[in-house]
């Protein structure tokens, strides 16, 4: 089996390094990395970067040339992605499809190590109307993988999101919608069965907690301690709504005699950000719903349905994307920021998670109706911050002393925290008037009380 320049293909070197479980129910953690920004650092930036902090799994939408080369040798498995644009081609046309695998995987593969492609994303909801292609592309590139004997090594799934279930509570009434048994379901399970691959499923709670929070918990929602929620069509008890969702997937698998496939859980997360009606968006909730997911996961023990299930898990996502178009949230789920900080601090390894507390990390406060804060926007770079930092204690009157040295607020001693202190002594000084939360873009407004340390934001003077 030859490259297309040539060379011949190392298969025999796919050894492919395994990773060390720590457990023998433990799951995988991995993460998406999205690139829908004009701001993010190289591709081989972020491969030092994952590397760092020991990820060992990516998920790209896309198999851009510039990322799958920097990740050559670089012993991270990639979930490669077809776009759904490209469906029709791949469906209509195997020529098609034989030639995106030659140019998308021979030409890396295995020193970029792609271990599967997701075929679309969320298909079944695109507005473009391409459900009826994806089997047909899904088949003539299983049949491409064939042709170049890479079958065993790459499989081939496409991630449906929870909007493809008719009924997901409770769990044990699991079901796809009707509509799509026969045309998508059936024919997908049994494709996913006969090539030994996985469902890929992309799970938020925080939308259904969104959308029913008169009767969901955020306790629930984020994994802290809860009297749990009793399943009377199974006898299980479900302490987070997680469990609850993936669970709900693998009834509706079982309701069509498809107990043998594993999932994927290609997508989840929390954004650290949203509008003011964005229920429960905050960094607070994000850290506590990541953090305590992570530990989740790579302590294992599957779902309560199926507790032997090793979950692979995608966090979403990697950075901050400020091109995406749609609510603050939508450019507010990154882990880190564009220049490579941490947007807040959770564990990503199993010697991480042994030193990350059994209690959940700090429990944001529930603000008031109409409660607003003023906080420093990280991204604006530490000439702007530490400029607006200076005029909000000199020229704006902010109450600055409890962040001198020795104060209340002056731990965590960085620029944000200092900043986001004095921005919000001059807010709410200023009756948190029309543009008193600016700073000439220094500044941003949150509806959820900010923490730093053991700092107390005021909300009024």
């Amino acid at each position: 089996m030859k490259e297309a320049n040539g060379i011949t293909l190392g298969i025999t070197l796919l050894t492919i390094t395994t990773l060390v479980h720590v457990s023998e129910c433990s799951g995988y953690l991995g993460i998406n990395y999205g690139r829908i920004a004009n701001n993010l650092p190289s591709p081989t930036s972020v491969v030092t970067l994952l590397k760092s902090h020991n990820i060992s799994r990516v998920k790209i939408y896309d198999s851009d040339t510039s990322v799958l080369t920097a990740f050559r040798n670089s012993g991270i498995k990639l979930t490669i992605s077809l776009p759904n644009e490209h469906l029709y081609s791949t469906a209509t046309r195997s020529h098609f499809a034989a030639i995106w695998v030659l140019k998308n995987i021979l030409t890396y593969f295995p020193h970029t190590d792609i271990e599967a492609i997701a075929v679309g994303n969320e298909v079944l909801v695109d507005p473009h109307n391409t459900t009826n292609y994806l089997l047909p592309a899904m088949r003539n590139l299983h049949y491409a993988l064939v042709k170049y004997k890479l079958d065993s090594y790459i499989k081939i799934s496409s991630p449906i999101a929870l909007s493809a279930l008719g009924n997901s509570y409770p769990s044990s009434a699991g079901s796809f919608r009707s509509e799509l048994l026969e045309p998508v379901f059936k024919p997908l399970l049994e494709f996913l069965k006969q090539t030994g691959s996985s469902l890929m499923v992309n799970a938020y709670p925080i939308f259904a907690y969104q959308g029913n929070s008169d009767v969901i918990s955020l306790d629930y929602a984020l994994f802290r301690d809860n009297p749990g929620v009793a399943d009377a069509g199974n006898g299980l008890r479900y302490f987070s709504l997680f469990d609850a969702q993936i669970d709900a997937v693998f009834a509706a698998m079982h309701a069509l005699n498809y107990d043998d496939i594993p999932i994927v859980v290609t997508e989840t997360g929390w954004p650290s950000k949203g509008d003011s009606i964005e229920l429960g968006a905050s960094v607070a909730n994000a850290a506590e719903y990541n953090g305590n997911l992570v530990k989740r996961i790579l302590t294992g023990n599957g779902t309560p349905l199926r507790p032997k299930a090793r979950l692979t898990v995608y966090l979403f996502a990697l950075f901050n994307e400020n091109k995406k178009t749609g609510p603050t949230s939508e450019r507010n789920y990154g882990l880190f920021y564009p220049n490579q900080k941490k947007v807040y601090d959770i564990p990503l390894t199993m010697e991480a998670v042994k030193g990350y507390s059994d209690a959940a990390p700090p429990v944001e406060r529930v603000a008031s109706a109409g409660e607003t804060w003023c906080v420093a926007n990280a991204e604006a770079g530490e000439g702007k911050l530490q400029g607006a930092l200076d005029y909000a204690c000199g020229e704006g009157g902010a109450d600055c002393g409890e962040i001198q040295p020795g104060a209340t607020c002056y731990d965590p001693n960085t620029l944000e925290a200092h900043a986001s202190y004095a921005f919000n002594s001059f807010y709410q000084k200023s009756k948190r008037a029309l543009g008193s939360c600016d700073f000439e873009g220094a500044a941003l407004l949150v509806n959820h009380p900010p923490r730093f340390g053991k700092c107390e934001f005021p909300t009024g003077y």
